[in-house]
C-alpha cells in the first residue's frame, strides 16, 4: 500500500483481503440479523477464539467495549461484529508490519 497525494494505491492482494473480511463481516451480519448466529460472543468465548492477550490488549486500547447486564455476578459479553472488524484489521497491521521488515532486510 502506498498513499501519494491522498490517493491509496493497493496491490491486488491487499484489495482481495480487504474485500474478503468486508464479506465476511458482511455474512456474519446477515446471520446475525436472521437469528442465525448469536450477536454476542462471551468473554471466554472471545479468549478461545482470538486468545486472551490480544483480547485483553484491545479491551485496554478501547478497541472493543465490554457489554455487563446487571452486577458482577453476570456474564460479560463482547458484540461480535466489533470484536470480528477488530481482528481483520489487526491481522493487516501485522501483515503490513512484517512486509516492512522483509522489504528493509
Amino acid at each position: 500500500m502506498t498513499i501519494k497525494n491522498n490517493i491509496i494505491t493497493l496491490e491486488r492482494l491487499e484489495l482481495v483481503n480487504l474485500l474478503a473480511d468486508a464479506f465476511a463481516i458482511g455474512g456474519k451480519k446477515v446471520l446475525i440479523e436472521t437469528m442465525q448466529l448469536k450477536p454476542y460472543l462471551t468473554k471466554s468465548e472471545a479468549y478461545k477464539q482470538y486468545g486472551r492477550r490480544l483480547v485483553d490488549r484491545w479491551i485496554k486500547e478501547g478497541l472493543v467495549k465490554l457489554i455487563k447486564d446487571g452486577d458482577s455476578n453476570h456474564s460479560i459479553r463482547i458484540d461480535r461484529l466489533q470484536i470480528e472488524s477488530v481482528a481483520s484489521a489487526s491481522n493487516r497491521v501485522s501483515f503490513y508490519r512484517q512486509k516492512e521488515l522483509c522489504e528493509e532486510g
